[in-house]
């Protein structure tokens, strides 16, 4: 089981990249998905979730509008184009699926709100893709 993401790099402020989870010895439509990202000095913040059931999606404020996540079931990956980057959204990014939604449900709200690999396991917690917007 794991989950591998790639994609990240230097881009110019107003510029666009598209990360990658591919996932490996599962399979991902039958699981809610995130992005999380750690910027230095900060906590990891949730920036995108869906569920597996309805295609809900959560997007924290600081993103709406610019990112968008979605999944290619034939292809067993997840990704976040995320389009007029801005400084503040240099990070690392990690992608995440989650293995306890009874659990997730039972706590409330969504997966974006439990953000690392002390709640999912590292099994489902992808490596990091560092993304940088800078001039």
């Amino acid at each position: 089981v794991q989950l591998q993401a790639s994609g990240g790099g230097l881009v110019q402020p107003g510029g666009s990249l598209r990360l990658s989870c591919a996932a490996s010895g599962f399979t991902l439509d039958s699981y809610a998905v995130g992005w999380f990202r750690q910027a230095p000095g900060k906590e990891r913040e949730g920036v995108s979730c869906m569920s597996s059931s309805d295609g809900t999606t959560y997007y924290a404020d600081s993103v709406k509008g610019r990112f968008t996540i979605s999944r290619d079931n034939a292809k067993n990956t997840v990704y976040l184009q995320m389009n007029s980057l801005k400084p503040e959204d240099t990070a690392v990014y990690y992608c995440a699926a989650d293995p306890i939604p009874a659990l997730t449900a039972a706590l409330g709200g969504s997966m974006c709100d439990y953000a690392g690999p002390e709640y999912f396991g590292n099994d489902y917690w992808g490596q990091g893709t560092q993304v940088t917007v800078s001039s």
